[in-house]
């Protein structure tokens, strides 16, 4: 019929009104989703892998945003940027952000670390960032040569319970009247150079941080050298406090015995995360085999293949403690009640990189000669790889 039209049904209407809310729907949920994450991403609230936060191309350690409240924020491309102070080295530790390691005051017992080094950031900040991780709380750094630059130690300086010490004319007047400066086990290795002037500097620095130890109100004192890492296997939770809580009360010293890294190429950049070969301590292996092997395996060494042989050393803070050597600690009073730990040791990472080989031989101005190479270092290890 003319003019006649045909009305959809309200049903049909109501279907195609459903159907195209649904469309607009399913078009506009995914660029909301994608702009919404974009958003997040950006402020940084999804960027939560470590990979990407902690990627070498963001040098953002401690204290590079400002140093001091009065310092305007460092700008990437200055001539102070991180990069800079590390060499343009590749660093992949996860140390750069969030390490604050708020540990509360109460925690016990409270353990320090203390050093004498030279080295730079590409060292030093790894090495805190791991044993602040194991449970360390407190570090003193004695620091000459690079570790000492101002870029360096201002970077060290911001780092929560590091403390750094300076080698000045005063501090060595002051380590001159110490009590053993004047006694004759020390005295033996005066005026002697590169590793038995070393020596020297760091008894003395020991001495004087057993003394900061007692005035921050620390429980266990441990002398490490920024090339070696605590592991304190047997713990629970991989966990220094751990270990050293459960040591009972009458023990004075707790002996790491120490393990040799076995490096494997010659390209090693990061010690620390690329090395992971060690060879075991003789207090570690079983005596029939190591002592079955002694002659042919030794050759005359008798700390069979390590650089040293009686490991690194954990002291109870206490009155009378004073040191004996980089290695132990005694006691003016009485003889320390010593244990030696089954599991436990101190990763010792020996000349993992060519440069670390001429690096101390030119530090020292030692020629290399048999006869220079024994006047400068003392142990047979350090005068068998020169």
């Amino acid at each position: 019929m003319a003019g006649l039209s045909v009305r959809p049904s309200a049903a049909t209407t109501s279907n195609q009104a459903f159907a195209s809310r649904l469309l607009l729907l399913l078009t506009a949920l995914p660029l909301t989703l994608a702009i919404f994450a974009f958003f997040l991403q950006w402020r940084g609230g999804l960027n939560n892998d470590p990979t990407t936060r902690w990627s070498p191309d963001k040098f953002e350690f401690p204290g590079m945003g400002s140093i001091g409240s009065s310092s305007p924020p460092r700008s990437h491309s200055s001539s102070s940027d991180c990069s800079e102070l590390l060499g343009r080295s590749s660093i992949s530790f996860p140390y750069f952000r969030d390490w604050k390691f708020n540990f509360n005051t109460d925690l016990k017992p409270k353990i320090c670390i203390t050093t004498s080094t030279s080295a730079g950031l590409e060292q030093i900040l790894p090495w805190i960032f791991y044993h602040k991780v194991v449970g360390v709380t407190t570090f003193f750094l004695f620091v000459e040569g690079k570790a000492a630059s101002p870029n360096v130690s201002a970077i060290l300086e911001s780092i929560p319970g590091v403390k750094v010490i300076y080698r000045t004319r005063e501090l060595e007047e002051q380590q001159a009247k110490s009590r053993i400066w004047n006694e004759t086990w020390l005295s033996s290795f005066f005026y002697k150079p590169c590793n038995y002037e070393l020596f020297v500097k760091q008894s003395l620095n020991m001495e004087m941080a057993i003394v900061m130890a007692r005035e921050a109100g620390v429980d266990w004192i441990i002398h490490l050298d920024t090339d070696e890492l605590l592991h304190p296997a047997g713990a629970q939770e991989y966990s220094l406090r751990q270990l050293l809580l459960d040591v009972p009360g009458n023990v004075d010293m707790v002996i790491f015995p120490n393990y040799e890294s076995s490096v494997e190429r010659d390209d090693i950049k990061e010690p620390f995360s690329e090395v992971s070969m060690f060879k075991k301590n003789y207090d570690h292996l079983p005596k029939d085999t190591y002592f079955g092997m002694y002659k042919e395996a030794t050759r005359g060494n008798p700390n069979y293949f390590l650089t040293y042989g009686n490991g690194k050393s954990a002291a109870r803070v206490q009155d009378h403690l004073r040191p004996n050597g980089a290695h132990r600690w005694h006691n003016y009073m009485k003889t320390p009640n010593e244990i030696k730990l089954e599991e436990a040791a101190v990763l010792h990472y020996t000349y993992p990189k060519f440069s670390d080989l001429t690096s101390r031989r030119d530090r020292c101005g030692c020629k290399p000669t048999k006869e220079d190479v024994k006047r400068c270092f003392m142990l047979e290890f350090d005068r068998a790889v020169r």
